[in-house]
């Protein structure tokens, strides 16, 4: 039997390009290639399609993050499939490792779904609308989550609502990764905090900053069914006023406690929430969902990242593998659920 060829996507041109290169480190190492065979294609930060080395080593060197090199063979995209030097590169699956715009938002998907190209993870709607806070957060409420009171501005000229009170977090509407978010502790800080994040995004969410434990919950779509992972809670060194991308990816000052110390019955509650929300928006694949268990006991729904970071040690994987999966299992879990889902037909 033929081995399905997948197609691993990475890089791209948004501030989350080095991320996604590392995540992809993590799937060829770890994908099981007595049933797959990786191709590996990279995006650079300018835009281009690039078919990589099968041997391309994306890994964090002291301290510097990989990225796309810039030149390589050139891929085509075309109605018939991913082409490079003429020849089809017969992709079954495309697994879109990429984070943020442009590989998070419903773009690639809405191309993959033009040419007729199975992939892994959510269709355009679910990742559009996920990627977009400002639209994610009437979804969830409509849903019947608790959502941080906040408002959406475009401009640094704004008046902030009376109900807001300080501390606040400024973020991109649509950026992920932390990029471009600022904790707000007073109103001298709030114009240069909008202004920061301006330089991400044309829309910024100011928002009431929550006091209590950050939570994720990982939710899978396999073998038929949707499950969620053991809640884990983000722990992160005192030094940082908040989870941002240094302590994320940089100094592995981040330590996932899970299953998370809770009350009694709170961890299922969060997991039902993860999981309603998870269908409020359509996913498909894969999500993890991260979540503020407050100081006065209410489980606050912040975001669902429909392709969230995937190294070996990121959460999302370390999370499922709570629940029996390994990596390696996770990934061919991935494929083959991507395998069964239609294109051009409910997606």
């Amino acid at each position: 039997m033929s081995k399905v060829r997948v197609g691993i996507i990475c890089g791209g041109k948004s501030s989350e390009h080095e991320i996604s290169c590392v995540s992809a480190n993590g799937i060829l190492g770890a994908i099981d290639r007595n049933k797959f065979e990786p191709v590996l294609i990279g995006i650079t930060k300018s835009g281009k399609w690039l078919l990589l080395p099968a041997d391309t080593s994306f890994i964090i060197q002291n301290g510097a993050l990989p990225v796309v090199p810039e030149s390589g063979v050139e891929i085509s995209v075309t109605s018939q499939g991913l082409f490079s030097g003429g020849k089809n590169l017969a992709i079954d699956v495309a697994f879109p490792i990429l984070h943020g715009p442009y590989g998070e938002d419903g773009t690639i998907q809405g191309l993959f779904e033009m040419i007729g190209q199975r992939y892994v993870g959510s269709g355009v709607l679910a990742c559009a609308v996920s990627m977009d806070k400002s639209y994610a957060k009437p979804i969830f409420a409509s849903a019947g989550l608790n959502v941080a009171a906040g408002t959406v501005v475009t401009s640094s000229k704004f008046e902030l609502p009376s109900s807001l009170k300080y501390p606040l977090f400024v973020k991109p509407a649509r950026s992920g990764s932390s990029r471009g978010t600022t904790k707000v502790k007073a109103a001298t800080e709030l114009t240069a905090a909008v202004e920061h994040a301006l330089t991400f995004d044309t829309k910024v969410i100011i928002e009431q900053a929550i006091i209590g434990k950050e939570i994720e919950c990982a939710v899978l779509q396999a073998d038929g069914k949707l499950s969620t992972s053991p809640v884990g809670e983000i722990v992160i060194s005192d030094k940082y006023e908040f989870y941002d991308f240094q302590a994320k990816y940089l100094d592995n000052s981040m330590q996932l406690v899970s299953p998370a110390i809770l009350p009694a019955g709170i961890e299922e509650k969060i997991q039902k929430a993860a999981l309603l929300a998870f269908s409020a928006v359509g996913c498909e694949g894969l999500a993890r969902i991260d979540f503020f268990y407050s100081s006065d006991n209410q489980i606050i729904i912040n975001e669902i990242n429909t392709m969230p970071g995937f190294t070996p040690t990121s959460v999302y994987p370390k999370l499922i593998e709570k629940t029996g999966i390994s990596y390696q299992q996770l990934i061919t879990k991935l494929i083959e659920t991507a395998q069964k889902l239609s294109i051009n037909v409910t997606r």
